[in-house]
C-alpha cells in the first residue's frame, strides 16, 4: 500500500508527461479495440447476410454430395429427421430443398436453369422467402404446379406472373421429366448469379417431376447465434452417426469465403501488433526518461535503506497505475465508438461483391474480445517495457547518484 501511494503521487509530479503517456496508451487501446470490433462486426454481418439469406448456418447432405452433387444422392425420411433436429437447443428453423438442372422456356424463349424445390412453410421460417418477392405472389396450395422465378431468369425469359413455363429435365428413374407450370411470382435474393439461373418449385411438385418422392438433397438449418454453429453441428453429427448423412457448418460449404476471412483477420492481428509496438515504444521512452531524471531521488531512497526490490516495484507500479487509467479511458471510448459504428457503419471507398451480394459499409461490433484483448496487450506491453528502466533504477549506486546534479 505504501508503494502504491508513492506511485500515485509520483505520476502526478510531471502532469504533462503523464497525460501524454496515458493518452498514448488509451489511444492504442482504442485503435486496437476498434480494429478487432471492425473485423468481427463486418465479417459477422457478411456471414449473417449470406447464411440467413440463402445458405443457412448448417447443412445436412448425403455423404459425398457436396463434393459431387448428383440427383440420386438424396436424404430419405427428411421430415422425421428435420423435426428431430428442430427440437434441439439453439435451432431456429430448418428447411428441406431439392436441386436439379433443366431447360425452361416461356413461349419462344428458352434457357438452362437450376430447379430448386422448396417447402414454402419451412423456407419462410428459415430464410423469409416471401420477403424476397418483388412481383406477383407466393405459392398457394401444394400440388398446384406453380413456379417462382429469379429476377434475372424472368428477365431472360421475358416472363411475367400469369404466364406458363415449360420445364424439361431428367427424372431419377431415367425418364424425361417435363411439365407445365404457372409463373406466380418473381424474387430477388441479392445474389445476382442465383437470380439469373433459379426457378423455384414447391417441393411436392419438384419431387413429382424428378421422381424423387420422399427424398431431398439438402436440409438447411438456422441457429440463433453464430457462436453456436460449432456446438450445434457436433450435436447433429452425433445424432447422424451410423447413417450415410453428414452435417457441415457454413465454414465447409462456404470454404473459399472462410479462408479469405481468416487471412484478412490475420492481417488485422498484424496491425494490432504494430499499434501495440508503437504504444510500447512510447511507454519505454517515457519511463526511461523518468528514471534518468530521478536518478538522484532513487539514490536517496537507496541511501535511506530502501531495498532494490522496493525501488523496482515502485517503478513498475507507477507504470501499471498509468496503464490501468489508460485502459479505463480506452474501454469507455472504444465501446462508444464501436457502438456508434455498429449502428451506422462506415461507407467503403469501393463496394465489393461476394456470392453476388454487394457490400457497401464496414460495421464494428461491441464484444468481449474487443475489450479484454486490448486490455491485456496494453497492460502486458507496458509492464514488459518498464522492466529495464525499473532494473536500472533498482541498481542505482547511492554514492554515485547523490553526486549527480
Amino acid at each position: 500500500m505504501r508503494i502504491l501511494r508513492l506511485a500515485w503521487r509520483n505520476i502526478f509530479r510531471q502532469k504533462r508527461r503523464t497525460a501524454l503517456t496515458v493518452l498514448t496508451m488509451a489511444g492504442g487501446f482504442t485503435l486496437s479495440a476498434v480494429s478487432i470490433g471492425w473485423a468481427d462486426g463486418t465479417y459477422n454481418r457478411i456471414i449473417n447476410m449470406f447464411t440467413r439469406n440463402r445458405l443457412g448456418h448448417i447443412q445436412i447432405h448425403a455423404e459425398g454430395y457436396l463434393d459431387k452433387p448428383t440427383l440420386y444422392n438424396v436424404v430419405e425420411d427428411y421430415q422425421r429427421l428435420g423435426e428431430s433436429i428442430g427440437a434441439l437447443d439453439h435451432i431456429e428453423a430448418w428447411s428441406p430443398r431439392l436441386y436439379a438442372a433443366g431447360l425452361v422456356s416461356v413461349e419462344e424463349k428458352s434457357t438452362g436453369a437450376r430447379i430448386v424445390g422448396i417447402d414454402p412453410i419451412y423456407e419462410e421460417q428459415a430464410t423469409r422467402f416471401s420477403q424476397k418477392l418483388v412481383e406477383g405472389e407466393g405459392f398457394s396450395e401444394p400440388g398446384q404446379h406453380e413456379v417462382i422465378l429469379g429476377k434475372g431468369l424472368a428477365k431472360t425469359l421475358k416472363a411475367v406472373p400469369g404466364e406458363e413455363l415449360v420445364v424439361v429435365s431428367q427424372g431419377a428413374d431415367g425418364s424425361i421429366a417435363n411439365d407445365l407450370y404457372k409463373v406466380v411470382g418473381i424474387v430477388e435474393t441479392d445474389d445476382a448469379a442465383t437470380d439469373q439461373s433459379t426457378a423455384y418449385l414447391q417441393l411436392v411438385d419438384a419431387q413429382e417431376l424428378l421422381a424423387l418422392e420422399g427424398g431431398v438433397h439438402e436440409i438447411v438449418i438456422m441457429v440463433d447465434l453464430l457462436s453456436q454453429v460449432g456446438p450445434v453441428t457436433k450435436t447433429i453429427s452425433s445424432k447422424l452417426q451410423g447413417t450415410d448423412l453428414v452435417a457441415e457448418p457454413w465454414q465447409e460449404f462456404a470454404r473459399p469465403f472462410y479462408i479469405a476471412m481468416k487471412a484478412d483477420k490475420q492481417g488485422a492481428w498484424i496491425m494490432l501488433f504494430v499499434i501495440i509496438l508503437i504504444v510500447a515504444i512510447g511507454v519505454l521512452n517515457t519511463v526511461l526518461m523518468t528514471v534518468l531524471e530521478r536518478t538522484r531521488e532513487y539514490g536517496v531512497l537507496r541511501a535511506l535503506g530502501t531495498p532494490p526490490a522496493d525501488v523496482f516495484r515502485l517503478v513498475l507500479t507507477e507504470v501499471m497505475v498509468m496503464s490501468l487509467v489508460s485502459i479505463s479511458i480506452g474501454i469507455v471510448v472504444s465501446i462508444l465508438v464501436n457502438y456508434i459504428f455498429s449502428l451506422h457503419g462506415v461507407a467503403m471507398p469501393q463496394p465489393f461483391s461476394y456470392g453476388g451480394m454487394e457490400f457497401t459499409h464496414f460495421y464494428t461490433e461491441v464484444s468481449a474480445l474487443s475489450v479484454y484483448v486490448p486490455a491485456l496487450t496494453v497492460a502486458l506491453s507496458a509492464l514488459l517495457v518498464s522492466v529495464f528502466p525499473a532494473l536500472r533504477a533498482a541498481r542505482v549506486s547511492p554514492a554515485r547518484a547523490l553526486r549527480m546534479h
